[in-house]
């Protein structure tokens, strides 16, 4: 099924789908570890094994992508090829590898009474995950969900429908291969847009929403959803060079930082320099920032430095370009690099090069981020380099999962109390 859809029709759809996800649901959180472990390893096998049928999928994808004048930051992030495709196998082998959440004890005490209690954990249940042209999410949310004992229903975005549909098309052969349902982990199989208006809504078979996406897709599903979601705000991300910075530290760190991947939400969109290292740290920074393509759009410091630079406007400091631009704005201290990030940033990622510890400690107690660094590229902010094996996202909500969502973040948990025969009185 494709294209439009009634409105009746549509919601039959999707309720079938949802259905059938709380079914498999079940049987997933019984699963033993060896099952899911097969399921993820089989997947993976299958993905490498069908490398040139992804390929050729995802050839399609940007064939249209590119009639449609797509922009190059999403292009980037709809490409496959052998290494990315690579990663995703990678991925699922690791997540593989990774200890069972579900099950595990978080805490455990005796009550005077003598009633034991432990603290579990258990899986979410069904989760949603809308996202939008990076078809590589497929198998990492397919994947984690799968680990973490939950069903999944996947809504990828119809730039990339034939590179996702033919990675799911893996992920359920290594369902099947282990003994557990391909339902487990189904995609929607239409790109008609009011299927995400479905889910949505679909209070009665779908545990939490994941978006992962641009802000409107984000914006909507926030505004939106009557299912709880996990908060994922833009990716307007920091690099802070204080004064006390090592400056070839910081300009390998920054050109990596904003250059590795334009496209990612853990790229840095705002450079803030010290005033008093400016002069001297900033302008080869400029000139490689410059020489790799980038866009530089300073203030009037900045722009005394490194004349090739545009004039930042007001709108630049509250910009996620996604794109080979960087704002860059020379501050008089620690404390006002603080005050910018807190006025103008998403509580995503930020990152301050020093060789001040104290400086540092300063820095990531004093900003709330999901994730704060000190002398580290913020293309960190990943799940993979978290050791997570994946991750579905960044969240940057303040309640249930914050930072990358991995296999714990997909569990919820329960209590289990044994007694022996206590009564209250």
């Amino acid at each position: 099924m494709d294209g439009d859809t009634t409105n009746q029709s549509l919601s039959a759809l999707m309720a079938d789908l949802g259905h059938r996800a709380k079914l498999a649901s079940r049987v997933l959180a019984s699963a033993t570890t060896a099952q899911k472990n097969k399921a993820l390893t089989a997947a993976a096998t299958a993905i490498r094994a069908d490398a040139e049928i992804i390929k050729a999928a995802n050839a399609k994808d940007m064939a249209a992508a590119k009639e449609k004048n797509l922009t190059a930051a999403l292009l980037d992030r709809l490409a496959l090829n052998d290494a990315r495709i690579a990663s995703m196998v990678t991925g699922l082998e690791e997540i593989a590898a990774l200890p069972d959440p579900v099950g595990a004890t978080i805490a455990e005490w005796t009550r005077p009474n003598g009633l034991n209690i432990s603290r579990v954990r258990t899986p979410l249940g069904v989760i949603g995950i809308i996202y939008e042209s990076r078809p590589n999410v497929t198998a990492d949310a397919g994947g984690l969900c799968l680990k973490a004992g939950n069903a999944a229903i996947l809504r990828g975005g119809s730039e990339s429908q034939h590179s996702s549909r033919a990675i799911h098309a893996c992920l359920q052969r290594g369902l099947t291969e282990a003994g557990l349902p391909a339902d487990a982990i189904q995609m929607v199989p239409t790109t008609d847009r009011a299927a995400v208006g479905e889910m949505l809504t679909m209070t009665k078979y779908i545990d939490v929403i994941v978006p992962r996406g641009g802000q409107s897709l984000v914006d909507r599903v926030m505004r939106d959803s009557r299912v709880p979601t996990f908060q994922h705000l833009t990716g307007l991300c920091h690099t802070y060079i204080h004064s006390a910075a090592d400056a070839e530290k910081a300009r390998k760190i920054v050109l990596n930082a904003k250059m590795r991947r334009t496209g990612v939400c853990g790229a840095t969109e705002t450079l803030l320099v010290d005033q008093n290292v400016a002069a001297t740290i900033l302008p080869p920074i400029l000139n490689d920032l410059i020489a790799a393509g980038c866009e530089i759009r300073g203030d009037e410091a900045v722009q005394k430095l490194e004349p090739r630079a545009k004039v930042a406007s007001p709108e630049d400091w509250d910009t996620e370009y996604l794109d080979a631009i960087l704002a860059v704005k020379v501050v008089p201290d620690l404390d006002a690099a603080i005050a910018h990030i807190v006025t103008h940033g998403s509580e995503h990622t930020e990152s301050i090069i020093t060789e001040d510890s104290a400086a540092a400690e300063r820095f990531m107690g004093a900003l709330d981020s999901a994730i704060v660094m000190h002398n580290a590229s913020t293309q960190f902010a990943d799940g993979g380099e978290f050791g997570m094996g994946a991750e579905i996202g960044i969240a940057t909500g303040k309640l249930h999962a914050r930072g990358p969502v991995g296999v714990e973040q997909l569990t919820t948990f329960k209590y289990k109390v044994r007694g022996t025969g206590q009564t209250r009185s």
